[in-house]
């Protein structure tokens, strides 16, 4: 008897101390009321790295730039950047802002110095040189500075520009050549712009003193004049207000580009299969137009300003160019678009004038125009 009752005693000992050993758990997984071992677990705190701020650039370009929002925004997001655009009136205005706040620069990286202007902008020692990556893939004949300050972005031919239409009801043949210009049946039909304030105006002004030399570049213009040319202040009021191609006027040329052609095409309702506006672009009548890009000094932010230099030479925003300014892109990989590829003309003979001649000789040309045109 006594055996077994020491042997219950030992069985109820051990279940009392197996029974407080679990209630001892249960208090402290349910310390805390209604919450549970998962949901405390699940509190402790865990590291989230901050996010990294978004950087700002700054692009000073002139007026007429433009590209796609798809297209920049890939610049964006893969540098984690915003890009400010900081557009300042035509090319030398801006330049001439460039130039004047160049111990304060207004911006990273400018766009749109051209070869009428580069000797000047070159001379101010603005910006830092910069051999981008995609450099071996522009045409050489485009890198007019050896020192990589400028990089050259794009290029259009500026020329003459006729009205087929009005060319066919006249039964006159349109003009191949600028010596055509001064000739009785091309009287009172031409219209061009300003060279003092208008870029592609100063592009066939050069163009003038291309083919007929310092010395002869005024006896033409006299006879242009005498051929009752109209002058305007600049391309849109040429284009948009007197070319009888594009508006209400009379004037069956016009100073333009031979990419005008293709945006006629682009913006038609109806696509023609021809445009209806030619170019002349032989015999050297046709001036080349470079634009370049490059960094200004005293940005604080080189590195990445030298990647959207890249960007702007890159394919992607090179193939963008076309059909948002209607002048080539610069990079030879770049796709044209076929509107382009149909319609758009580059010449085989275009007008050359050295940047560093234009530059010495720029004023003293543009005074001469002035004096005798107005």
């Amino acid at each position: 008897m006594k055996i077994r009752y020491g042997v219950v005693l030992l069985l109820l000992s051990a279940f009392v101390m197996c029974g407080c050993s679990r209630d001892s758990e249960k208090e402290k997984v349910t310390s805390t009321p209604g919450v549970s071992a998962t949901e405390i677990e699940s509190e402790t705190p865990v590291a989230v790295p901050e996010p990294e701020p978004v950087q700002e650039i700054t692009l000073m370009t002139h007026d007429s730039f433009s590209v796609s929002a798809e297209v920049i925004a890939l610049f964006e997001k893969a540098h984690n950047a915003k890009v400010i655009f900081l557009k300042a009136g035509d090319a030398g205005e801006a330049l001439n802002k460039s130039i004047l706040s160049r111990n304060n620069p207004l911006a990273d990286v400018f766009y749109g110095v051209d070869n009428t202007f580069l000797s000047r902008a070159l001379a101010a020692n603005m910006f830092i040189p910069h051999l981008s990556v995609h450099l071996s893939d522009v045409d050489d004949s485009l890198k007019l500075d050896p020192s990589h300050g400028l990089l050259p972005v794009d290029f259009g031919d500026v020329c003459l520009n006729y009205d087929r239409k009005w060319f066919e009801t006249h039964e006159v043949q349109p003009p191949t050549m600028l010596e055509d210009l001064i000739k009785p049946q091309y009287k009172g039909l031409l219209v061009i712009e300003n060279p003092a304030t208008s870029s592609p105006g100063l592009a066939f002004l050069l163009a003038t003193i291309s083919r007929f030399g310092e010395e002869g570049y005024l006896d033409f213009w006299k006879q242009l004049k005498a051929n009752e040319v109209l002058i305007t202040s600049g391309w849109k009021e040429a284009y948009w207000g007197k070319f009888s191609a594009a508006s209400d006027g009379d004037r069956p040329l016009v100073v333009s580009y031979a990419s005008s052609p293709a945006a006629e095409v682009f913006y038609a309702k109806e696509k023609p299969a021809q445009s209806p506006t030619g170019v002349v672009i032989g015999h050297g009548s046709a001036f080349r137009q470079i634009e370049f890009a490059g960094i200004l000094k005293g940005t604080h932010q080189e590195a990445l300003a030298g990647e959207l230099l890249d960007f702007l030479l890159s394919p992607a925003f090179q193939a963008d160019i076309p059909l948002q300014m209607f002048v080539f892109p610069a990079n030879k990989k770049a796709v044209l678009p076929e509107v382009f590829q149909k319609h758009a003309k580059i010449t085989t003979e275009p007008a050359t004038l050295s940047a560093d001649l234009i530059q010495s000789n720029r004023d003293l040309w543009l005074s001469q125009w002035t004096e005798l045109m107005l």
